[in-house]
């Protein structure tokens, strides 16, 4: 499934009757030339409830429901902003292993250290993104204050000149 290009140039071969109160307002099924290639497809019109906009779907399904496709690439895009953010934050840049095992393990370390960081994010309620607290993090790895007094420098029992935290350098 994919979204169709303003430029694309297909053939409209079937229309379909659809119900607009789901949003969907077009079900085709259209044949793109793609070189010596000829492909079948289908392609729905969706106009989005919060925000008005359309978008047109092409798809090789043709016995979903037009707002099945659409619900299915309104979710695919929230799971590629979700990775999009643990590649940023995360930075997996190489694997200690080659095997899929260890790769596998490497990714569910790197998924449950962002689960993790995103949770704590949240209980806390500081105005930090994920990756200043990562950097936090870090650079307290070996000292000896909690998490706690980390993300509340205010509430430390026991006043360290020398302990520095993120959010002093960026207060």
């Amino acid at each position: 499934m994919t979204r169709l290009k303003r430029n694309a140039v297909y053939k409209l071969l079937e229309r379909r009757s659809v119900d607009r109160t789901t949003g969907v307002t077009s079900d085709h099924n259209i044949e793109v030339v793609s070189g010596e290639k000829t492909l079948r497809l289908r392609r729905i019109g969706y106009r989005a409830p919060e925000n008005g906009k359309r978008y047109e779907f092409l798809t090789n399904h043709f016995r979903l429901a037009p707002k099945t496709i659409a619900d299915i690439y309104k979710e695919r895009w929230r799971i590629e902003i979700f990775f999009r953010e643990i590649k940023q934050n995360l930075r997996i840049k190489s694997f200690v292993g080659n095997t899929e095992n260890a790769v596998l393990i490497q990714i569910y370390t790197a998924l449950t250290v962002y689960l993790l960081l995103a949770y704590q994010k949240f209980l806390s309620r500081i105005g930090l993104s994920i990756q200043k607290l990562c950097q936090l993090i870090q650079l307290n790895l070996l000292g000896s204050a909690s998490l706690e007094e980390l993300l509340n420098p205010r509430r430390r029992k026991d006043e360290n000149p020398y302990n520095l935290s993120l959010l002093d350098m960026t207060a």
